[in-house]
């Protein structure tokens, strides 16, 4: 493997300070979230409200020299605008990290609260709708259109659960690497998702504070 791990936890570590930027303690920066939203890719013209802030924190081996979105790039954009669509209209922060660091409160993996809500008959159909052929493809286009479709239905369920939008970006730049890369990241992806529920924990509530 070319890349190495701190190439990872630097996407990580980028992703999740743009968030927080975003959030402001509270302060959300509504204009920007709101263009993200509707800006599907990173080179789409609503997403320039990020820009500012994308090339502020992705290092310049991260950022594109021809006009065509880096790996880095199109895995940050895409977990930032997922965060996006999240918070809409929710007043807590809705990201949390799997390893909080500092005053981070704690998250959970995407898949694994998706784990969760599918443990309810009411949610189970729609998610498998979604996740079923997303797991079942390396488009990273229709894995991108899937998984704002899912973070949708999690934001209509349970809205207050605080996913690692961090390590979803982390997991997205690996998927683009190779095909083998990507099989790994689907692994993983359905692993937490049809992993019995009976173990896993709910942020839900948590540190709400």
């Amino acid at each position: 493997m070319t890349h190495s791990i701190q190439e990872k936890h630097k996407i990580q570590g980028r992703t999740a300070a743009i968030i927080k930027q975003l959030y402001s303690k509270g302060d959300l920066k509504k204009g920007i979230l709101a263009s993200v939203r509707h800006a599907p890719t990173v080179d789409s013209p609503q997403a320039q409200a990020l820009w500012p802030l994308l090339m502020k924190y992705l290092t310049p081996n991260m950022l594109s020299s021809d006009g065509q979105p880096t790996a880095q790039e199109v895995a940050v954009y895409t977990a930032v605008r997922l965060y996006a669509v999240h918070q809409q209209s929710t007043k807590s922060f809705v990201f949390g990290a799997v390893e909080p660091q500092n005053d981070e409160q704690t998250g959970e993996p995407l898949f694994r609260v998706l784990a969760q809500l599918r443990g309810s008959e009411d949610t189970r159909v729609a998610l498998d709708r979604r996740v079923q052929p997303l797991l079942a493809t390396t488009n990273l286009a229709s894995v991108i259109n899937a998984l704002t479709h899912l973070v949708s239905i999690l934001k209509a369920t349970k809205p207050s659960l605080k996913i690692d939008y961090a390590q979803l970006a982390q997991d997205l730049y690996w998927f683009q690497q190779n095909y083998k890369q990507a099989n790994r990241i689907r692994l993983q992806w359905g692993e937490a998702y049809y992993r019995s529920t009976k173990s896993t924990k709910t942020t839900e509530g948590k540190k709400n504070k």
